[in-house]
């Protein structure tokens, strides 16, 4: 998917909602177990109630890879199930250097046609680039998380005073652009967000941590939107835990229209 047409699906659904298919057989409504496929049973119905008011969707692969052989299974039928017009997302986090990441690659790219993986930046260049060289594909790479550990190192200042995620956003310029790279950046990093908005002003964010990790949509969506969007906000538990009974697709679908619906105003205020 190129950035001209997920930005297209964003003005066509106003919508910037990414689903997060983090999806545990614990979790999960327990009559569903008893289908012969039960994560892809649960992933295909919280789809359908999605799809509406969603522009991308994103498996966490170590739900998947739990779960052994049946979970890569799963995680196919799951990604041949999507409709093509919507951007997906492996969630993945690989950085290795060079032949171990173009392995990486062609797995997620090539044989389970995935648009897009998110990779940690800690090996460097030469850990990235392998991904860059698939057409149409994007690397999201991670620059400053939502989760605690991320203090340990995210915010440590070099010798010229810069946090380290800064370093990472800038370096990386060196490798990718716009059309080809986007960041993971943290709901909760207020603080921090529109520093990095300036720093790369067309670059698509994906950020983690709106509703159950207390980021606040709008908050992020005032300082984050650019006129093509620019965002795809992040929902997991929050739209697909929301229910565990036998509605559990309609709650989905009901929290997924809450979002869209929020989302529309303030693209509609750019």
């Amino acid at each position: 998917m190129t950035y001209e047409q997920l930005a297209g699906q964003i003005r066509e659904k106003s919508s910037y909602l990414c689903v997060g298919l983090d999806t545990a057989l614990d979790k999960i409504p327990q009559y569903l177990l008893k289908e012969k496929d039960p994560v892809f049973e649960f992933n295909k119905q919280i789809i359908d109630a999605t799809i509406d008011y969603a522009v991308a969707y994103k498996p966490n692969i170590a739900f998947y890879e739990a779960l052994g052989p049946s979970g890569w299974e799963s995680l196919q039928k799951t990604i041949d199930y999507l409709p093509k017009e919507v951007f997906t997302i492996a969630d993945a986090k690989r950085g290795d250097i060079g032949n171990t990441s173009n392995m990486y690659a062609k797995a997620f790219f090539e044989n389970m046609h995935f648009d897009s993986i998110t990779v940690a930046p800690y090996m460097g260049s030469d850990s990235v680039e392998p991904f860059l060289t698939f057409k149409d594909k994007w690397v999201i790479l991670l620059a400053l998380t939502s989760n605690t550990g991320a203090q340990d190192f995210q915010f440590e200042e070099l010798a010229n005073q810069k946090p380290l995620y800064q370093k990472v956003i800038e370096q990386s310029q060196n490798w990718g652009n716009y059309e080809n790279m986007m960041y993971v950046i943290g709901a909760t990093r207020n603080e921090q967000f529109e520093h990095i908005r300036k720093l790369i002003p067309n670059h698509f964010l994906l950020v983690p941590g709106v509703g159950a990790q207390g980021g606040s949509l709008k908050d992020i969506s005032k300082i984050g939107l650019n006129n093509n969007g620019g965002l795809l906000v992040n929902s997991s538990r929050g739209i697909i835990y929301a229910s565990t009974e036998k509605d559990f697709a309609h709650v989905a679908g009901q929290k997924a229209k809450e979002l869209q619906e929020e989302m529309k105003i303030y693209l509609n205020e750019l």
